[in-house]
């Protein structure tokens, strides 16, 4: 997954300067966290440096890891709507929506009013994946696709949307994700070879948790996390927790090619996994929204900001395209 991967790297990196850099006072350590309340000029060159620094740094990156040891080729076009049961598309609507929020959020912090922060927002996420988009139409391998940028366009607008009908998230899109437990049944190859479910899903998605998290979509699961509270007139007093969300999932399960699951080892032995069903799964599941967490600690409040994009875990119906029900007393 090319776009998550590009926006861990960006993150990464903001986040490394901009504490190291941070404006620190002894009597209150974590005040500089807070947004100010006019425009920084020190804060907004910190900010534009560190976010050019990173985007150049994770754009040279992502082309060293993805594509430098593919074959290039003259920009071209792309239909990859159908491949990996849509999970890749979700993962760029949820890709696309952190980005802008993380970019508002910054712009905000600098001291930007709350409109023109928006419109950053939507800017800077436009960029990042449109950085994306752009190589993969340079490469022979993919291509620029008109479906990745109408999801990426997806959710961007849910958050602008939002920030400008209610200027608030109510209704986040995160992500979850739990490895499976991939077993060792052996799956035999065309014309020779042998190797276990476990081996093929490894050799695909990575041997680490951290490399299975960006590329192993039966792992991964997007959601809409919707906060009744915001859209109720609750008193001062009431005892509703704010903080409750109600989340509404979507995954899939035994992917293992963009169309169908057959996958090639290095030796060219090609291994048909038929008997594994492809499927897709709906999960209703209850959420918390850390951001409506009362605190006065600036620290917990920008800890919960910054993890406000993972799902909660917690129980969770599923139903799929199996005609299965299923309870899950922890879901992630």
């Amino acid at each position: 997954m090319r776009t998550l991967l590009y926006q861990i790297l960006v993150v990464f990196l903001f986040f490394v300067h901009h504490t190291a850099h941070g404006q620190v006072t002894p009597r209150d350590p974590w005040k500089f966290l807070e947004p100010s309340d006019t425009f920084n000029k020190k804060r907004f060159w910190l900010l534009a440096g560190t976010g050019a620094a990173a985007y150049t740094a994770a754009s040279v990156g992502l082309y060293a890891i993805w594509y430098k040891d593919y074959p290039q080729s003259k920009f071209h076009i792309f239909n990859d709507f159908g491949e990996w049961e849509h999970m890749d598309k979700a993962g760029h609507m949820f890709t696309a929506y952190f980005e802008s929020n993380l970019a508002f959020n910054g712009a905000r912090w600098i001291g930007i009013r709350h409109k023109p922060a928006v419109l950053i927002g939507a800017g800077v996420s436009t960029l990042l994946q449109s950085t994306i988009e752009v190589m993969d139409g340079f490469s022979s391998g993919w291509g620029f696709s008109l479906s990745d940028v109408s999801f990426n366009t997806l959710g961007t607008g849910v958050f602008v949307a939002q920030e400008l009908l209610w200027e608030d998230q109510r209704i986040q899109i995160k992500v979850s994700n739990s490895r499976p437990n991939y077993n060792n049944d052996i799956i035999r190859g065309n014309p020779s070879g042998a190797l276990t479910q476990k081996q093929i899903a490894h050799g695909l998605f990575g041997n680490t948790y951290s490399e299975a998290f960006i590329k192993d979509y039966n792992g991964m699961t997007v959601w809409a996390s919707v906060n009744p509270s915001a859209f109720m007139h609750l008193s001062p007093e009431s005892k509703f927790p704010r903080w409750l969300n109600i989340a509404f999932g979507y995954g899939a399960q035994n992917v293992y090619g963009a169309y169908g699951n057959a996958y090639t080892d290095p030796r060219g032995n090609v291994f048909f996994l038929n008997d594994q069903q492809r499927y897709r799964q709906y999960y209703l599941a209850i959420d918390v929204d850390l951001r409506r967490i009362r605190t006065k600690s600036r620290l917990l409040k920008t800890i919960f900001t910054g993890l406000s994009w993972l799902k909660f875990p917690a129980p969770a119906m599923e139903w799929n395209t199996l005609k299965q029900n299923r309870f899950h007393w922890i879901y992630w």
